[in-house]
């Protein structure tokens, strides 16, 4: 029977949701790092063991087999290394984290956060350990830790100087990303961009420590896409406040500006009374919802005449960004839903935002950057594809859309009736 006519059934224990994924993807991942570092700490420190001829005594020796540790949210997969001695003096490696015959986390509830999201200090490791394990664990060392916080680091620089040319990035969102982990007696400033390739996949391309969202923190992270490969993108989506506008004109000034409607929503309805504000909320909602240009032209002007006289601070906020607030209508209908706000962003790192908030203390920069790093490359292993991803072609031709509906070209030729008239 072919593969393509058999249906696979879920097992009791499958994966119902992203969020679950996303959580036994990272424990799982993270646990192979943690195992990994603990052998090569073991492999160190029988470096200087040679066997008769000469050769070290202690090498790797492939895998145990794989197996599972039941959790809160179901299996994790386990897989252990194991090392040779060819000296026959019986060196064995033994994981810590992971003991021998384990098959069962304890305070499985707990356990998954605490690895996941809590491995940035020794302390919170032990936490970890002793949810997994229970008492009698013996955790990982302090150097254990601090090999996998320095591997973080070493794939997040990595991962910053990679090459971006072999794609056409057609649409990025760009925010700047406050998160509440500390570094150096300073909040972390996050300069955050995804691009979406021609096939409709999104990517993290940039995140940066940048310097309160300034001109010329962007104009850097621009300049250093540009120089990896990244050609100008077709549209360019943000919230208003940010310095990124200065640095896309700079280093790529023939890309369109979408400004954010929900940020732009929500500094309008700031300069309203809250009894006004669901009037205000809805005239705004006929804006961005309508359904052609001249639709969203007729609702503006609604809205100006409505608050001009009493609210001229709010008619202003909106008013000045008319033009870049309904760039959206030049492009494909089907992308309206991702381009008109930054919530590609937005979504992505709520999360984060929500588990770095539980971690505590202070560490480096580099450090949290790391950190960061893994859960957003986490995160964007779960993202959907664009919808309407096929039109992405035709933005990057130049093909021409008028209220979302893309333009074919018109024929000529006269009509046939009209030829044997004339």
């Amino acid at each position: 029977m072919s593969q393509d006519t058999v249906v696979r059934f879920r097992k009791k224990d499958g994966v119902v949701d992203p969020l679950t994924q996303l959580l036994r993807e990272g424990a799982q991942q993270l646990i192979s790092q943690a195992v990994s570092a603990e052998l090569e700490l073991f492999l160190e420190h029988h470096g200087e063991r040679r066997d008769g001829e000469g050769r070290r005594a202690v090498v790797r020796n492939g895998y145990l087999p794989e197996r599972e540790v039941l959790t809160g949210i179901g299996p994790v997969k386990v897989e252990v290394p194991k090392v040779r001695d060819r000296s026959q003096a019986g060196a064995c490696f033994r994981s810590g984290l992971v003991p021998r015959y384990v098959r069962r986390a304890r305070s499985v509830e707990a356990v998954l956060p605490w690895l996941y999201l809590k491995g940035v200090s020794t302390g919170n490791m032990q936490e970890a350990l002793t949810a997994l394990l229970g008492e009698q664990a013996r955790g990982l060392s302090a150097p254990v830790i601090s090999r996998l916080k320095a591997g973080w680091t070493k794939e997040y620089e990595a991962w910053r100087a990679r090459k971006l040319g072999q794609e056409r990035w057609v649409y990025v969102w760009a925010d700047g990303i406050y998160s509440s982990l500390r570094a150096e007696e300073t909040r972390l400033c996050l300069l955050v961009i995804i691009g979406v390739n021609e096939r409709g996949q999104k990517r993290f391309l940039a995140i940066e420590d940048g310097v309160r969202e300034s001109t010329e923190s962007w104009r850097a992270v621009l300049s250093d896409l540009k120089r990896r490969g990244v050609k100008a993108p077709k549209l360019g989506v943000g919230d208003g406040a940010l310095g990124f506008w200065g640095g896309l004109e700079e280093v790529f000034p023939e890309t369109r500006h979408q400004r954010c409607w929900v940020h732009k929503s929500a500094n309008v309805l700031n300069y309203l009374p809250k009894a006004a504000q669901p009037r205000a909320k809805s005239m705004l909602h006929e804006i961005w919802m309508a359904e052609t240009r001249a639709d969203a032209e007729r609702a503006f002007g609604r809205f100006l005449a409505a608050y001009s006289a009493k609210y001229p601070k709010a008619a202003e906020c909106l008013a000045k960004d008319r033009k870049s607030l309904l760039a959206f209508y030049d492009f494909p209908a089907e992308h309206w839903l991702h381009i008109r706000t930054t919530n590609p962003i937005e979504s992505s790192f709520a999360t984060i935002r929500h588990r770095t908030e539980r971690t505590q203390g202070c560490a480096s920069r580099a450090t949290l950057l790391g950190l960061v790093f893994k859960l957003a490359m986490s995160a964007e292993k779960n993202w959907h594809r664009l919808r309407g991803f096929q039109y992405l072609a035709d933005v990057v031709r130049g093909v021409k859309f008028v209220d979302g509906v893309r333009q074919e070209k018109q024929n000529h030729v006269k009509p046939r009736l009209q030829q044997v008239a004339a």
